[in-house]
């Protein structure tokens, strides 16, 4: 990972909720700045740092933010949308057969042609080569059992689980926000 001092390509805002928590850790929650600047003026933010680069117009020039807070809190309770990077997140990107985090694909553990739905307790994430080798057999028939018994995670817990997978760039302003151990490049 690299912790940069310079602005990020494209100036990316962090921001963060009313409580200076990130709305997300995974993906990370950013705005562009053009974004950022029209919730500026719509008071809907706080500017809590800032880039060294400006935004100008004849008659106004504003810092790009770097870090926002939204004035409104969010709340974070509704449940988490079936989808497959969720899923993957869920498992923590990694095959519930074998461990592999290599060529995931996601596999009905009641395969459908019995019946098995598209639901977050019948479905686990799986390499492609333990997907083809468990087929459209049950893990008892297969003899391979998910590490993990499949269920609907809360937002919490993927926000959670997003925090072990930190972003390879980081702006030296978000730092103060953000909890990963990181270790500053020179």
């Amino acid at each position: 990972m690299h912790v940069s001092t310079r602005p990020l390509t494209g100036h990316p805002c962090l921001v963060l909720n009313a409580d200076f928590r990130p709305l997300s850790y995974y993906p990370l929650s950013l705005w562009p700045w053009q974004e950022v600047i029209k919730a500026v003026f719509l008071d809907r933010v706080d500017v809590i740092s800032t880039y060294e680069q400006e935004v100008r117009s004849p008659s106004f020039s504003m810092r790009l933010p770097s870090v926002v807070a939204l004035k409104q809190y969010v709340v974070q309770d509704r449940p988490p949308a079936f989808t497959r990077f969720n899923l993957f997140l869920r498992d923590a990107f990694a095959c519930q057969y074998c461990g592999s985090p290599s060529d995931l694909t996601f596999d009905h553990v009641v395969p459908r042609s019995r019946g098995g739905r598209t639901t977050w307790e019948n479905i686990v994430t799986a390499c492609a080569p333990c997907n083809l080798a468990k087929g459209g057999r049950t893990p008892y028939e297969a003899h391979m059992q998910p590490f993990r018994e499949p269920r609907r995670p809360s937002m919490f817990e993927l926000q959670e689980r997003g925090r072990r997978f930190p972003p390879h760039h980081l702006h030296e302003s978000w730092l103060d926000y953000l909890y990963w151990d990181i270790e500053l490049e020179a």
